[in-house]
């Protein structure tokens, strides 16, 4: 599935058809969070039940996206998405038919697990659909202006389907659309599977690093309630880290790894992937510290949570836009360090919210915020998957999914942990108490931030000297195309 034997119009027709899945799997990650309350007063759920809703589906989309990745490279990119898209139309079935929790549940796993077959086999074929460079960096920032506009409008779509309709249809929606991707994909998509290559599978490997992701967010995302000292919290992290070593011992040994250790020797790929983390970090750690102070201090609705966020948005795609362009012309680096300094200054911004709100300050930081998101995102994707062999793609998109939802869990429990430690220094749940330690939060997301910057100064700077870079999986040098 070589990028040169796709003529132009068949390229952007291919982007269409991916990014309609891509967008499905984003609005599918936050419409939930609307349509919850209803969900809740339907099924009689207690408040730790419906949250299940929500964690089931994160560890069932973060653990196995590694093994999707590798899987989608060597089983067939198209036969990975296909399949990914026929789960997601029976899960969705299930979520909008559940009688009870225990199906939602069932279903939210479900629709998880389609989510990480479906993300990295996309977002390969998008890399190998276009040849690295100007094209790819076009794609790359749509790509990610279709998962920032994703995101807010699921806030929105959420609310507006559970109200005119009912929430069985935030799920039922995703039937025709996945029908239609389903019937335009094999005219569109080329199969990417080589007979000649030998496509024997890491078991051992890919058992043990899904065990590993699958307890290391659910330990992060048990934080804020378990503490970062309980037993609980220690023993997941001590048990993730112990299957993350044996996951090494097992790659060294394997004669068909599943991350081969040759992928991790290029900087940019690494770099990317680190800076895609901490901004994953800075993004979730700000906005569920924003959606606490815009609820429980200035006592907004959830729509109008979403009609600001929706301005952020707008940023965030225009980012993502102009950055792949400037970074075309001038490189990464300089884009993804502005980037990096503007969420900076958006969460500095954040750190002077007074108690009785103020929409002006609240503007600037998030057209900023917005800003800042789009162009750290879209560089860190160009980083990471620059000089990628198309026979690793599926492992380098999985590697990059994997990051940005590792660094999002983190951010959330992180920053959680930060608002309610200095809530409860400060006099307890009251509106001055809930600012100040909001305030603590907004600002260590600032230094998530600043952690980024110099991510980008000392992984995806160029070296002195050197003016080529090496591809990721082939001895011989090639040059740059940035």
């Amino acid at each position: 599935m070589l990028a040169s034997s796709h003529p132009q119009a068949h390229r952007w027709r291919v982007l269409a058809l991916l990014g309609t899945a891509f967008f499905m799997t984003v609005v599918d990650g936050t419409s939930l969070l609307t349509a919850l309350p209803s969900i809740k007063q339907d099924l009689h759920l207690d408040a730790a039940a419906a949250q299940w809703t929500v964690t089931v589906y994160a560890l069932a989309f973060s653990g196995p996206l590694l093994l999707c990745g590798r899987a989608a490279d060597l089983l067939g990119r198209r036969r990975m998405f296909l399949a990914g898209m026929a789960l997601r139309v029976l899960a969705s079935l299930l979520c909008g038919l559940a009688p009870s929790v225990q199906v939602l549940v069932a279903g939210r796993a479900l629709q998880g697990f389609s989510a990480a077959i479906i993300a990295p086999a996309a977002l390969s074929m998008v890399m190998n659909t276009f040849p690295e460079g100007t094209q790819r960096n076009k794609a790359l920032g749509i790509w990610g202006g279709l998962g920032g506009f994703g995101a807010t409008a699921g806030l929105l779509l959420g609310g507006l389907i559970t109200d005119a309709l009912s929430w069985q249809w935030v799920f039922w929606i995703n039937v025709p659309v996945g029908i239609v991707v389903l019937v335009l994909a094999p005219a569109r998509l080329r199969e990417s599977r080589d007979p000649t290559r030998a496509h024997s599978f890491d078991i051992a490997g890919a058992l043990t690093i899904t065990a590993a992701l699958v307890l290391l967010v659910y330990a992060i995302a048990q934080v804020p309630t378990a503490g970062w000292a309980s037993g609980q919290t220690v023993g997941l992290l001590t048990a993730a880290v112990a299957l993350t070593s044996l996951f090494g011992l097992v790659e060294k040994r394997s004669k068909a790894p599943l991350l081969p250790f040759r992928v991790l020797r290029s900087r940019k790929l690494v770099g990317g992937n680190l800076l895609i983390l901490i901004a994953g970090m800075a993004v979730d750690g700000m906005l569920i510290t924003l959606t606490s102070y815009l609820q429980q201090v200035l006592g907004w609705s959830a729509a109008q949570f979403g009609l600001v966020t929706a301005m952020m948005t707008v940023t965030a795609v225009a980012g993502a836009l102009v950055s792949q362009r400037v970074a075309t012309r001038l490189g990464v680096p300089p884009v993804a360090a502005a980037g990096t300094v503007l969420l900076g200054c958006a969460c500095l911004l954040l750190t002077a919210v007074p108690v009785g709100g103020s929409l002006g300050l609240l503007m600037a930081a998030l057209l900023l915020f917005g800003a800042g998101m789009g162009a750290a995102a879209v560089c860190s994707q160009i980083s990471a998957l620059t000089g990628v062999a198309e026979q690793d793609s599926g492992l380098a998109a999985g590697l990059v999914d994997t990051s940005f939802a590792i660094g999002t869990a983190l951010g959330v429990a992180i920053c959680t942990s930060i608002a309610a430690a200095r809530t409860s220094t400060t006099g307890g749940p009251t509106p001055l108490a809930l600012t100040s330690g909001q305030r603590a939060a907004f600002g260590t997301a600032g230094l998530f931030a600043a952690l980024g910057l110099i991510t980008v100064l000392t992984l995806l700077g160029k070296r002195p000297g050197r003016t080529h870079t090496r591809p990721v999986s082939t001895p011989a040098p090639a040059p740059t195309h940035h």
